[in-house]
């Protein structure tokens, strides 16, 4: 069995930026690596406008859930990807840690949404890339 990397995108809310980074590694590896998120003040429901501008590309994060951050999903992970959640996320040795800073499209309509999901599209891109040189 070939070994499969994971990620773990987490943002304070787990309803835009996080859920859109997981949407696109889905949507770009596939089931070559397991893809999870998380928030560390998860929301309600994934921000509308992220729905929509994901839509926009044929990506569909309707179904998506806000999730809490837990030790165990950061453990369980070979990359944790974190984007505004700062020193509330726990570090564990051994992990490949990034931090994306990207504005928070909470609030914000489609149009403002789009250069976020654009941005985060280019950054799951070389992401992939990098874990299939691996």
């Amino acid at each position: 069995m070939t070994y499969k990397s994971s990620v773990l995108f987490v943002c304070i809310h787990n309803a835009g930026r996080s859920q859109m980074a997981a949407g696109f590694l889905r949507h770009l590896a596939g089931d070559r690596v397991e893809v999870r998120s998380a928030g560390t003040a998860p929301g309600t429901q994934v921000n509308p406008s992220a729905v929509e501008a994901m839509a926009e590309l044929g990506i569909d994060i309707s179904n998506a859930l806000p999730n809490k951050l837990t030790d165990e999903a950061v453990k369980g992970s070979d990359y944790v990807i974190t984007m505004g959640c700062g020193d509330a996320c726990p570090f564990f040795p051994g992990k490949t840690y990034l931090d994306w800073p990207l504005d928070d499209p909470a609030g914000k309509g489609v149009e403002a949404v789009r250069p976020i999901r654009d941005r985060i599209g280019e950054l799951v891109t070389a992401l992939v890339a990098e874990i299939d040189a691996k």
